[in-house]
């Protein structure tokens, strides 16, 4: 069974928490398959690609470099879906092959959990509130600048949170 080791995108080395990589034998061929789980930040990066340069080095030393293809699936974790279709199969030899008549199928979630993920990486939203505030309060939040109330914000936010749970 291949390993990956590691794996840059349009050369940009990416965080993987988990992979699998495989061969998808259908009636039209086969195709090479590639399934990350990333963090939050990487799927938002990519997701709305439909090719990418792919390096993928794996754990026996070997290099993979192919333009892949990305399909969205829908999961609980941040994921990537790369694959690529093959023409000849012959040094994939060691690769698990699945079909769409197969009993086993790669989990590439199992063992990690969103917790574990956001460690590493924690992305960052915008939100807009509507605040009812007395209007000095409101005066003295319109003079101060977007990233100092950030910092605000998150302080209370956890400090607050802190004490809750």
């Amino acid at each position: 069974m291949a390993a990956v080791k590691s794996v840059k995108i349009d050369g940009e080395n990416i965080h993987i928490f988990n992979s699998v990589i495989y061969i998808f034998e259908s009636q039209s061929g086969y195709t090479l398959e590639l399934d990350l789980i990333v963090s939050e930040v990487t799927e938002r990066k990519y997701k709305q690609e439909h090719t990418l340069i792919i390096e993928i080095e794996l754990e026996d030393g070997r290099s993979i470099n192919s333009i892949m293809h990305l399909k969205t699936l829908p999961g609980g974790l941040p994921q990537l879906n790369l694959f690529c279709d093959l023409g000849d199969i012959d040094e994939y030899k060691d690769f698990d092959r699945v079909d769409e008549n197969s009993s086993w199928f790669p989990n590439v979630e199992e063992g990690i959990t969103l917790e574990e993920i956001r460690k590493v990486e924690m992305p960052n939203e915008n939100i807009s509130l509507k605040l009812n505030l007395p209007i000095d309060q409101v005066e003295w939040l319109k003079k101060q600048k977007r990233a100092s109330l950030n910092e605000i914000v998150k302080e209370f936010i956890s400090e607050y949170w802190k004490r809750t749970e």
